[in-house]
């Protein structure tokens, strides 16, 4: 098996507070090749999908093996592509959502939903035009007199989603960077000594989130067994191609939080609930009141919920854009992306594997759980947890009658087996034509 899949997911396992003896239940096997990227995008996608398994299989008390197939891990890494709605491809992107040149490099703008479309064009000063392209025109010219760190501030200053393309460096240097730098993948507390909550019949998870890690952790969940109810305000559901890519195994019920009676309602819900995954913006739900003793609550941002960009929120291609992640997979002047949305879809079997582990422990030790995962923090420890293809890593070098000879090691290798070739190659026929034991 690849060492580099082991790896990581071992040190997944072990964030999570996993036995490390059960690692070895997870089998990998299907395609390979999958997922290509200069970062090691698959490698990524199979840990997150394994912690998964074997937080589940622990949960239940299975005794047997974790299957993860290649496959089926890219596929549903990019599921929202192959999503066919009567036939009908998706739309993924809005006309508005994607990198535009600044006067001094590049941004990246998310407008897919049409409240932070409007809130792109009233930062940038533009009235929608005759048609998308009238106005995608009018966006570019406007942006194009700015520089990105001046769109970044006034688009997130109006409520709308823009970032400054970065280089890792400029990330690293950055403070909500050097924040991202100094934590885990993932964070989990015990709150307080609370009984777990009285459980019958399948596990309550109460889903309060939206595209796409909270709707994966979630979805994972209600294919587990979990019923799982999903909240949306009544006047601003999901977008409804992503609803029928994430929403499969689960309820959706609409209520509106600053209604009265709607208030108590989602009271009542998280009363009985088991789980609660919020996927807002940190901050946006304190004033709901959410904190129930014995409940499990994941929480799951873009940036995290602490330094400068704590409150701000994000999808998972400005975080590539922000982090450095675009410039590794193109370059500054032409940004590139990782080959699925794998910093979304990659965090949210990481959470379901994270609430997973805090009932288990919850039923044993008891206490209020608190799980925190942000897309930043995945994508940090895709860049520097899991290491790329360095081919030097697979080179030696020797002396010999040819010189100093740099050659790759074989890749056939085991536990007492040998390390290298005895003897370097010599020069064209300058040994003898017999057999060493014959010297």
């Amino acid at each position: 098996m690849d060492n580099t899949v082991r790896t990581g997911t071992e040190l997944l396992w072990s964030a999570l507070g996993g036995d490390p003896a059960l690692v070895g239940r997870a089998v990998f096997t299907g395609p390979s090749g999958l997922l290509p990227a200069r970062l090691p995008v698959m490698d990524l996608a199979r840990a997150t999908v394994a912690v998964a398994g074997l937080a589940a299989v622990e949960r239940a008390g299975l005794p047997g093996q974790v299957r993860v197939d290649d496959g089926a891990v890219a596929t549903a890494f990019t599921s929202e592509r192959h999503l066919r709605v009567d036939g009908r491809a998706p739309v993924n992107f809005a006309p508005l959502s994607r990198f535009w040149r600044a006067a001094d490099g590049r941004v990246r703008t998310h407008a897919n939903y049409p409240h932070h479309r409007a809130a792109l064009l009233a930062a940038l000063g533009v009235l929608s035009g005759s048609s998308e392209d009238a106005t995608a025109e009018a966006v570019a010219a406007a942006i194009g007199e700015r520089t990105a760190a001046e769109v970044e501030t006034a688009v997130y200053g109006a409520g709308g989603l823009a970032v400054a393309l970065r280089t890792p460096g400029e990330w690293a240097a950055h403070p909500q960077g050097r924040e991202v730098a100094a934590r885990p993948p993932l964070t989990r507390e015990r709150l307080d000594d609370a009984p777990p909550r009285r459980r019958s019949g399948p596990l309550r998870v109460l889903d309060l989130t939206r595209v796409l890690a909270g709707p994966v952790a979630t979805r994972t969940l209600a294919l587990l067994g979990a019923d799982v109810l999903r909240i949306d305000p009544p006047g601003n559901p999901e977008l409804p191609d992503q609803h029928a890519d994430t929403n499969v195994g689960k309820r959706t019920a609409a209520l509106d939080l600053d209604r009265p009676s709607d208030r108590r309602a989602f009271g009542e819900l998280l009363d009985a609930a088991d789980v609660l995954v919020t996927g807002y913006r940190p901050g946006a739900l304190d004033r709901f009141g959410l904190h129930r003793p014995g409940l499990v609550t994941a929480r799951i941002s873009a940036w995290g919920d602490y330094g400068p960009w704590g409150g701000r929120r994000g999808f998972d291609s400005l975080v590539q854009a922000a982090t450095g992640i675009a410039v590794v997979e193109g370059s500054a002047e032409e940004p590139g992306a990782l080959p699925a949305q794998a910093l979304d879809h990659g965090t949210g079997y990481l959470l379901a594997a994270a609430v997973l582990r805090s009932l288990t422990e919850q039923d044993r030790d008891g206490g209020t759980r608190l799980v925190r995962v942000a897309l930043a923090q995945t994508g940090h420890w895709l860049t520097h947890a899991l290491p790329a293809y360095e081919p030097e890593r697979y080179l030696t070098e020797s002396d010999g009658p040819l010189g100093r000879l740099r050659h790759a090691l074989s890749p056939v290798a085991y536990e007492g087996g040998p390390t290298g070739w005895s003897r370097p190659p010599g020069l064209p026929g300058a040994d003898g034509a017999v057999w060493l034991q014959d010297l």
